[in-house]
């Protein structure tokens, strides 16, 4: 490992770097789940076009996060992190100034190339700069950072959309990108392990066409659920390029963005399998819900974003708990139980299709929902990282990030159907997708159980070395 000179900094501000660079995704996510209906009205935009407000961010996330995660690795993690979070805050300023449709789409894109670039360095220089205990207390409490960003940033996202347009919102994320790259620039070291990198460009072009076309062809269907002439060339073409996608990093063998031999790995591959249901259940929910509060139950902007606070106050207070003690007893238990709970959640959100009353009908659905995913997010984090060797972390815990974001990229192209409604319109499908979501969340929580088959080591003087299977 090859580290720049000058004295070694105290790895907490790593960590304080680590959650301002990371925080801007969560925060960007929960914030326009809030503005989404404020976005379609005020750019007249169809229920396709709000699907590609969400997507054309997720997409190119989802398939550079490995690709940023070499760069970082061949030229420096610290100067990568550093230009992804420039091209973020380029990107929300963008969408700030935009007040249109067609330019804020070209913001949301840059911003998804920036946190493509961003969030895999970010990781990867806060689990090298921890061991052991240590690293699943500090990755808890990034996870819980992160939560809480996401929870205040759309009760002043509501209140900024009330009162100074949806444009406003992406305001907030400046302050996180300056104090990110102040941090890294002038308290966090350079990192660099070129023999790690793999700058594999065909892979990243083949992964990002063929994401681009297959959720361009879902998004056209899920509005119909026919298969018009459109879209059943650009989910041929999609598939086509994924395959081709697949067939080029098993030519590129070890040296392949995604090394195929990885999946022989029964632990990674169910937990990336788990990554993949439950947040793409959980991200979806977390789009409808409030977008269902405001456009059905004449919520505002601001309790809609209220509506959501249990999950912050879940995840953030109990979050570095939940990392430690999957240290400590295993991951078996947690992972399983916690995508359960969240589909038990998806199955009682289904009633907010009777009634938006809040107490009643949205917090018991919210409450659960939150139980589970704090059960589920900081142990998820630290077993990828536990069931690869150790010179694998950065390219697991790479991998693990782009699925999550691919589980809410083809979820939210699914969509059409439930948001091309307005009004009363919405409950019926929105109904119907939740008893889906609920099922693929509890299907995640099955994988993992089958998945972790192995021992812990409960007490190892070294956790970092215990293996999940």
């Amino acid at each position: 490992m090859n580290r720049a000179s000058g004295r070694r900094q105290h790895p907490r501000w790593t960590l304080v770097m680590s959650v301002a660079a990371s925080s801007l995704s969560f925060i960007d996510g929960s914030i326009l789940n809030v503005a989404l209906p404020a976005i379609r009205a005020g750019t007249q935009a169809g229920a396709a076009e709000v699907q590609w407000v969400v997507n054309i961010y997720t997409l190119p996330l989802a398939a550079l996060i490995l690709l940023g995660g070499a760069l970082g690795d061949h030229q420096g993690r610290r100067r990568w992190l550093v230009i992804g979070t420039a091209l973020f805050g380029l990107g929300s300023l963008a969408c700030a100034v935009s007040g249109a449709l067609e330019p804020l789409l070209a913001g949301r894109a840059l911003q998804g190339i920036g946190a493509g670039l961003l969030l895999p360095n970010s990781l990867a220089l806060l689990n090298g700069a921890y061991e052991g205990e240590d690293r699943g207390r500090a990755i808890g409490t990034w996870a819980a950072a992160g939560a809480i960003s996401a929870a205040i940033a759309p009760l002043i996202g509501g209140w900024l959309v009330q009162n100074a347009g949806w444009p406003s919102i992406f305001y907030i994320n400046l302050p996180f990108v300056a104090a990110a790259i102040t941090v890294a620039l002038t308290r966090v070291e350079e990192v660099k392990e070129p023999e790690k990198a793999r700058l594999d460009l065909v892979g990243a072009a083949l992964a990002t066409l063929g994401l681009g076309a297959a959720t361009y062809g879902l998004t056209l269907w899920s509005q119909t659920f026919k298969l018009t002439q459109v879209a059943t060339i650009t989910l041929v073409a999609g598939a086509t390029l994924l395959l081709g996608f697949v067939l080029w990093e098993r030519h590129l063998k070890g040296k392949a963005m995604v090394p195929l031999s990885l999946f022989e790995n029964r632990c990674f591959s169910s937990l990336n399998l788990m990554t993949f249901l439950l947040y793409g259940a959980f991200g979806g929910a977390m789009l409808l819900i409030p977008y269902v509060l405001i456009e059905a139950g004449d919520y505002s902007p601001v309790q809609a974003g209220l509506s959501l606070l249990p999950l912050s106050i879940l995840l953030g207070g109990l979050s570095p708990l939940m990392g430690k003690l999957s240290v400590r007893v295993g991951p078996r238990i947690p992972l399983t139980v916690g995508p359960i709970v969240v589909g038990a959640g998806l199955m009682l959100a289904t009633r907010i299709a009777s009634s938006q009353a809040y107490w009643t009908h949205a917090f018991p659905a919210i409450l659960v929902m939150s139980i589970g995913m704090t059960l589920a997010v900081a142990p998820l984090t630290s077993t990828v990282l536990a069931a690869v060797d150790r010179h694998q972390t950065g390219m697991a815990s790479g991998f693990n990030s782009a699925v999550a974001r691919l589980g809410g990229l083809i979820v939210v192209a699914l969509m059409g159907a439930v948001l091309m409604q307005q009004g009363d319109a919405l409950l019926a499908p929105f109904s119907k997708a939740l008893v889906v979501m609920a099922i693929v969340a509890a299907v995640g929580g099955i994988a993992a159980f089958f998945g972790l088959t192995g021992r812990w080591m409960r007490h190892d003087p070294n956790p970092s070395d215990a293996r999940p299977c």
